[in-house]
């Protein structure tokens, strides 16, 4: 039995799978099949490969080892001999779904798909019945303990935007808050209402709530105050049980409630990103699991690589910050590593740490390193580190692809990768990392087409019901970009072909400078942007130097956050695209829309009401479309040059597309069955018919 043990011990990993169900699939995905299943596997703590982890040695159990369950999906040809040999291993953004796109399944490619968020709560609840039938990807992963009980500590989670008597939930982004108070008593927690919050960090506060006129309960369905309490059984998973607060005299949309609590529920994030790495290894490279059942794409991969869209784009990032990408074994897991839309890091490797975070304020994800080389962090006083430094040192690092829109850099913090924590000097790229930049853009690209008129039906913008915008949605799309990613990593991993060169604004260049109207060089009166909206406490989300105290590595954003709310030291200095005349972005990358515009295209929007009315509306894009003519041009004062005046009629019209379609292509960012049928539509599009 002890060699037994020595043997798992020295080969930790995934040592069991079960194939729950395959599914023939039909339409576009026809000659594929899924396949539906969990993984079982095993950590060990004394293992340098997972010393990055925090709290593991908290989650093992009697022998020493940390165990994990997940589950995955397997998209792969019928016909073995349609196969590129090219697998995706795809990251969830919370829980859900991810397909392969058109071309990937024309080329023939494997999609995998598995579980690396371990929080356990909403779309990555662990299900308390049936985990055969769950169609969410989770990590069941345990809850730290010390001498057998759980750790505890504090917590915070916050109102926003909410009003009326009932209770409300406590939410982080569309999940519920993970982490469970270990009592009801309202005298162990504090409850602070905010009436102002401002973009760059200023706080009014109306000071705090009377433990007595606020519950753990549920006070809705004509239940009055103080409600019916909620269970803090933590043996029910938070997803079925979203935790509520009730509040005497109810909630006001126009105020911030901020709740600290403490909580007993600390999950080992760290395992669920550990599992992630272990199952990509498992099907690139084993033949069978311990017991004899076989990988079902065995011998199939030739190359690989992780990608993952925003939430889960951040998670690309922070796993290769951990090292991950080598595995117990010593192997390299992925050839390449594509981040969409993501420039930070994930919040996966704290104790209490909230994955789900969209970098509101007082979260995690800006800690540490974000770009791709050693570089010394200047204004935080941190050393040279970056995110492709324990894969340098092993020899593991894959090649890179980043690809980011116009509202990364106003919402969610990107510039501090371009420039660094002093915001001075163009940070460079590691030689095998590319970046692409879509000026203008919204997050994840909008949806294209040639429309002029706007969009008028209102909407919300992202993030914890942070408001209504009041600008239309910028339609400028990414597809066509991904698109010809998409083949050039294939390409980049499985034959060497290199891929199209970055693009991307720099200060070299003075295409990033300061986040103000004049120095962005942004037109004076384009109807529906007023020039309050530019001011310091309303424009760029800036990354602020939080003090999360003394257990907490603000290197490598990991270790224990005992200083909740963390105190804001500084706040760092942003950079943000110069603007042409018309208000659209330069330095990005050749996209047709952008070059035969219809209007501005923005990566921001401005929130119409609540406590942020007048703020950059989180991470929501915007459209401003030109005037048809000269004479409502004039009529509004728009300074902008009308259609009729940029391309005369719609022939005109049309043949500034084909240029920038044939622009683009040239350029090698432009498949030439996407400009055939750009052009289509700009042909049969109404633009100044």
């Amino acid at each position: 039995m002890l060699s037994l043990l020595a043997i798992g011990v020295a080969h930790a990993r995934v040592t069991r799978i079960v194939v729950d169900e395959v599914t023939p699939l039909t339409g576009e995905r026809r000659g594929y099949e899924e396949l539906r299943g969990r993984a079982f596997g095993q950590l060990d703590p004394k293992d340098s490969h997972n010393a990055v982890i925090t709290d593991l040695k908290l989650g093992a159990e009697a022998d020493g080892l940390v165990r994990y369950e997940t589950n995955w999906v397997i998209t792969r040809p019928v016909d073995r001999e349609r196969s590129s040999g090219f697998l995706w291993h795809d990251v969830p953004n919370r829980g859900g779904e991810v397909r392969l796109q058109p071309g990937e399944l024309k080329a023939g490619d494997i999609g995998l798909r598995s579980g690396w968020q371990a929080d356990n709560a909403g779309n990555t609840g662990v299900p308390r019945t049936r985990p055969e039938a769950a169609l969410n990807h989770y990590v069941r992963a345990p809850v730290a303990r010390v001498n057998g009980k759980p750790v505890t500590g504090p917590v915070m989670a916050r109102i926003v935007n909410r009003s009326g008597p009932d209770s409300q939930p406590l939410m982080v982004q569309g999940n519920p808050m993970p982490y469970l108070p270990v009592s009801l008593d309202t005298t162990r927690a504090t409850l602070t209402v905010h009436t102002k919050e401002t973009v760059d960090g200023r706080i009014t506060t109306a000071g705090t709530v009377d433990p007595k006129d606020w519950a753990f309960a549920r006070c809705d369905h004509g239940q009055p105050f103080p409600g019916a309490p909620i269970d803090i059984d933590a043996s029910h998973a938070p997803s079925n049980l979203p935790i509520h607060v009730c509040l005497r005299g109810g909630f006001d949309a126009g105020k911030v409630y901020q709740i600290v609590y403490t909580a007993g529920n600390a999950y080992v994030l760290g395992v669920g990103m550990a599992a992630f790495r272990d199952v990509g290894a498992f099907f690139r490279y084993a033949k069978a699991d311990d017991a004899g059942t076989p990988n079902p794409i065995a011998g199939q991969v030739r190359g690989s690589a992780i990608r993952g869209v925003s939430q889960s784009g951040n998670m690309v990032r922070q796993f290769l910050f951990m090292g991950l990408n080598q595995d117990e074994a010593g192997r390299q897991v992925h050839d390449g590593a594509w981040a969409i839309i993501a420039g930070r890091r994930v919040a996966a490797n704290a104790r209490w740490a909230q994955p789900d975070g969209v970098l509101e304020l007082f979260q995690m994800g800006s800690e540490g390193p974000q770009w791709w080389v050693d570089w010394a962090d200047k204004a935080r006083g941190l050393p040279a580190k970056g995110l492709l430094t324990r894969c340098t040192a092993s020899r593991t690092c894959p090649k890179v692809f980043e690809h980011f829109g116009a509202a990364e850099v106003y919402a969610l913090k990107l510039s501090l990768e371009w420039v660094g924590s002093s915001a001075d000097t163009d940070i460079p790229l590691a030689p095998d990392v590319r970046r692409y930049y879509v000026a203008g853009s919204p997050h994840g690209g909008g949806g294209g087409g040639f429309r002029h008129e706007a969009d008028t039906a209102s909407f919300n913008c992202p993030g914890n019901n942070f408001g209504q915008a009041t600008l239309a949605p910028n339609p400028l799309p990414h597809r066509e970009l991904r698109s010809v990613l998409s083949a050039a990593m294939r390409d980049w991993v499985l034959k060497g072909t290199t891929p199209p060169p970055s693009r991307y604004p720099t200060l070299a260049r003075g295409e990033l400078v300061d986040p103000t109207q004049k120095a962005m060089g942004f037109p004076r009166g384009v109807p529906g942007i007023p020039e309050h909206v530019f001011r310091p406490e309303n424009f760029v989300f800036p990354v602020f130097d939080y003090d999360w105290g003394p257990g907490f590595d603000r290197v490598e954003a990991s270790g224990v956050p005992d200083q909740i709310p963390p105190k804001i030291k500084r706040v760092l200095p942003a950079k943000v695209p110069r603007v042409d005349a018309d208000g659209n972005e330069v330095g990005g990358v050749p996209t047709v829309l952008s070059m035969a515009p219809l209007g501005t295209y923005l990566g921001w929007n401005i929130t119409a009401d609540g406590i942020h009315a007048g703020q950059v509306c989180n991470y929501a894009g915007g459209y401003v479309p030109f005037a048809r003519t000269r004479a409502e041009r004039e009529a509004s004062g728009d300074p902008r040059p009308s259609l009729e005046e940029r391309y005369v009629d719609h022939a005109g019209y049309v043949a500034a597309v084909k240029a920038a379609a044939e622009k683009a292509s040239a350029e090698g960012f432009l498949l030439s069955a996407d400009r055939d049928r750009l052009l289509k539509e700009a042909s049969e599009s109404d633009v100044l018919r």
